[in-house]
């Protein structure tokens, strides 16, 4: 059987898995037993034993559920909500005044949370009820939130950058501080949109209720000390190398036990709820994790990544080119699958092109994280589009009109990365 009949084969046989309601991690690890069973010499079950467990046992990954705890902890208690108390006051002046509280309150987040849907739904938590009271228009409430949510995956700590440097071998570390730079970029290109929009409809914006001192704007910033605290402890024991990545992880979950707890919002059901839900999530995740490492090492046997690098090479085609090609792949796929099996599965096919092509690994793994963020806001499968229909009970394709201009700053921001490699490169390259 040649190997465009056994990639199609797969395909079909994976989308209808998927299709039918069968668990993303299930149906990976099934279609890859298929594979090896039928076009493969090895044992398929002594495969998938070795592979789930060596996809456990990492000692990298260990970092994960650390940073997802150390989110459901900020999500249930009170440190969450004192961000919009110390960022409204420094953005009235600003087109689009509160607006921009969804931004900064995502990407302050995102440095703690590390997580897309996590990010999005605390500071949606925070800021829809407040911005709808005052207000502000619905669909740019929205819009900029499902946009700036996805900040989670890009700003350091980030679980998918986890994830692609344990597939790929790369410093999670340098992953780290190559995502600094295309962060704070990505959420000025969101402000400025949403300054724009404020000065092109003056008339939707509402006028402050209250207009404050310089003074009075200092005192409410102390709402911001814990976070500021918390990102200072978790970043910078990574960047002065006196934690690891799983370490840094575990300063954050202790330092925010120990900042809710201050704030009197930490008790037995917050810690329980905060335990339980990352337990799910991280549950979840692994089973994840674990099919799709089966699914690569079966696509290894079968010799699908070796033929599918043959075919991209015979292309011809330009690194430009191959970038181009490779963003519309991963958004197609982002629109079947979340965004850490889009990164688990395919790393395997695409990392020998993309070394053949002289990519930069690490600044590919800051592509790959923005275009993986587009994919969280592409229907059917948009992560961020199901937390805010969840949160906000409108229709999928609504939520996806909306979300429209910061998909497509996204690809302002993969096309400047392109021509400015040095946005990811330039810290990275100075530790």
């Amino acid at each position: 059987m040649n190997d465009l009949l056994i990639t199609t084969l797969l395909i079909v046989t994976l989308f209808l898995l998927l299709g039918s309601g069968v668990w993303i991690g299930l149906t990976l690890a099934g279609v890859a037993w298929i594979g090896m069973q039928l076009f493969s010499s090895r044992p398929a079950g002594d495969a998938m034993a070795v592979t789930v467990w060596g996809s456990a046992s990492s000692w990298t990954l260990t970092a994960l559920p650390l940073f997802i705890w150390m989110g459901e902890i900020l999500f249930r208690t009170k440190l969450s909500e004192s961000m919009f108390r110390g960022l409204a006051p420094w953005v009235t002046r600003l087109p689009g005044r509160l607006l921009h509280t969804n931004v900064i309150g995502c990407t302050i987040f995102a440095a703690v949370s590390g997580s897309s849907a996590a990010t999005c739904a605390t500071i949606g938590k925070m800021t829809l009820p407040e911005l709808g009271k005052r207000g502000y228009p619905e669909e740019i409430t929205i819009g900029s939130l499902a946009g700036a949510g996805t900040l989670g995956l890009l700003i350091p700590p980030s679980i998918i950058m986890i994830v692609y440097g344990v597939t790929a071998d790369v410093s999670i570390a340098k992953l780290f501080v190559a995502g600094i730079l295309p962060g704070i970029l990505l959420a000025a290109l969101f402000s400025g949109y949403l300054a724009v929009w404020a000065a092109l409809n003056r008339d939707r914006i509402p006028v402050p209720d209250v207009v404050l001192t310089f003074g009075q704007k200092l005192h409410e910033s102390r709402h911001l000390i814990p976070v500021v605290v918390l990102i200072a402890g978790v970043l910078g024991s990574i960047y002065t190398g006196v934690a690891t990545a799983t370490e840094a992880a575990a300063v954050g979950v202790v330092g925010a036990l120990v900042l809710s707890a201050f704030q009197r919002s930490l008790n037995w059901t917050t810690f329980r709820d905060s335990l339980l839900g990352a337990t799910r999530l991280y549950c979840m995740i692994a089973l994840i994790l674990a099919g799709a490492a089966f699914l690569t090492l079966s696509m290894g046997y079968i010799g699908l990544p070796r033929h599918l690098a043959e075919f991209v090479g015979s292309l011809g085609l330009s690194p430009f080119a191959l970038m181009l090609v490779l963003a519309l792949f991963y958004i197609i796929l982002g629109c079947f699958l979340d965004g850490i099996s889009m990164v688990v599965l395919t790393m395997g096919v695409i990392l020998p092109t993309v070394q053949a092509a002289g990519y930069d690994l690490v600044w590919f793994g800051v592509f790959v994280v923005i275009v993986v963020e587009m994919a969280q806001i592409t229907p059917p499968v948009g992560f961020n589009l199901f937390v805010l229909q969840g949160m906000t009970g409108k229709e999928i394709t609504w939520l996806a009109r909306v979300t429209l201009p910061f998909f497509l700053l996204m690809v302002a921001m993969v096309l400047l990365l392109w021509f400015v490699p040095q946005i990811a490169t330039w810290l990275p390259g100075r530790m």
